[in-house]
């Protein structure tokens, strides 16, 4: 479902400063839940239009704040289409961190990957079977490959592993590494179960 993104700005009384000002606040509800962040204007709280979203009045001041707002409400849009553009999730953590520019640290699936095999390494013979880590390093050099084919890329983020990811990933096994059914099922198994232990 396609997430609904609403903004709205307006003067926070409640924290009127010395000078009898108050800050703007732009508030975004994205599918019903809310963030609110400053926009680092403040106004006399007669001056501002609730209905209108924007201040009162022609003045030089209220020009250039609702120009301001204009131009907040439009680099909001812009990080709603960049994540649309980067197949991320619209949520408001995730707006809220692109906005802010604090994004949360991608999960690489290659560098988990590689340190459940040496994990696996490390237990040889007391909870795994040499077999075991064999299968898991193919199923990792294969993911690489298949990563290269289809994105160009040689890591992707654990987020992203989606049924489409999944879709192609057997298909490629299949068609181009020639895996049978049963082969080609294991090492999706194999693939799909590191980031399933850990999103």
């Amino acid at each position: 479902m396609k997430a609904r993104v609403s903004i709205l700005f307006y003067a926070k009384k409640a924290k009127a400063n010395k000078e009898d000002l108050v800050p703007i606040y732009t508030r975004i509800t994205i599918s019903g839940k809310r963030i609110e962040l400053s926009t680092n204007r403040f106004v006399k709280f007669n001056q501002w239009s609730k209905e209108g979203n924007c201040m009162k009045g022609n003045s030089i001041l209220s020009s250039n704040t609702n120009k301001y707002l204009d131009v907040l409400r439009l680099q909001i849009i812009g990080v709603q289409m960049e994540l649309i553009n980067e197949k991320v999730p619209i949520t408001a953590e995730s707006l809220k961190h692109k906005l802010l520019g604090t994004e949360i640290e991608k999960r690489m699936l290659i560098p988990i990957f590689e340190d459940h095999n040496n994990k696996i390494k490390a237990l040889i013979g007391q909870e795994y079977s040499p077999g075991t880590l064999e299968r898991y390093q193919t199923s990792l050099k294969h993911t690489q490959e298949f990563l290269k084919w289809k994105y160009k890329s040689s890591d992707i983020d654990i987020k992203k592993i989606d049924h489409v990811f999944i879709t192609e990933y057997d298909f490629w096994l299949r068609s181009v590494r020639k895996c049978a059914n049963n082969t080609a099922v294991k090492y999706m198994l194999c693939s799909t179960k590191i980031p399933n232990r850990i999103k």
